[in-house]
């Protein structure tokens, strides 16, 4: 499992954004990007620019999937039928960390990548710690007995600032089934993702 190197926060201040639309996000108060120069950085950005800051957000609200990880699900996306940046979208919501978070089971992509990794979920009735574990339509995650008593768990549940998506249909608290592959439009993104620059990006 690779670990988040710097700050979480740090990303949401570089892309002047609240990415994960958490309340105690450091854009709420501030807007200019992080470090010592963070207020003079202005200035027009270039097109690869452009792509390369689309890359990076999308590739960080996925909780920092490492470059070889994210390149390979261009890869594969790219040689799917129907459209690249649609295609794209679709792999990473099928992500097992990622459907921990949609369920609410975590607080954070972060925690769900953790909670995973030790553990604690079940797909389809079987213990699998595989983070990037890549989720089919029908199949069923859960919580584990012990992870259903975690605090970290119990206070995602209750977090408002975020819904559960209807292409992850819920049973109880502690279960959910994943329905089907949603579109771009129908993921709940706090900020607006532009998986088109990033195909564009990878089509240099």
């Amino acid at each position: 499992m690779s670990k988040r190197k710097s700050a979480k926060y740090k990303l949401d201040r570089r892309m002047g954004e609240n990415i994960w639309g958490r309340p105690n996000s450091p854009v709420n108060k501030r807007s200019y990007g992080p470090g010592q120069h963070g207020q003079r950085r202005k200035g027009k950005t270039s097109d690869f620019g452009l792509q390369l800051r689309a890359k990076q957000k999308l590739k960080g609200y996925y909780g920092d999937v490492t470059e070889k990880q994210f390149k390979a699900t261009y890869q594969q996306a790219s040689k799917m039928k129907g459209d690249t940046s649609q295609n794209l979208i679709g792999l990473l919501e099928r992500r097992l960390d990622m459907l921990v978070y949609r369920a609410k089971f975590a607080p954070t992509i972060f925690a769900a990548r953790q909670i995973v990794s030790h553990g604690h979920i079940r797909v389809n009735g079987v213990k699998c710690n595989i983070a990037s574990r890549r989720i089919d339509v029908g199949d069923v995650i859960s919580l584990g007995d012990k992870a259903k008593e975690m605090a970290l768990v119990i206070e995602a549940q209750s977090l408002p600032e975020r819904d559960i998506p209807d292409y992850v249909s819920t049973d109880g608290n502690d279960k959910v089934t994943f329905t089907r592959v949603p579109k771009l439009d129908e993921v709940p993104y706090p900020v607006t993702m532009e998986p088109n620059l990033v195909v564009e990006f990878y089509s240099r």
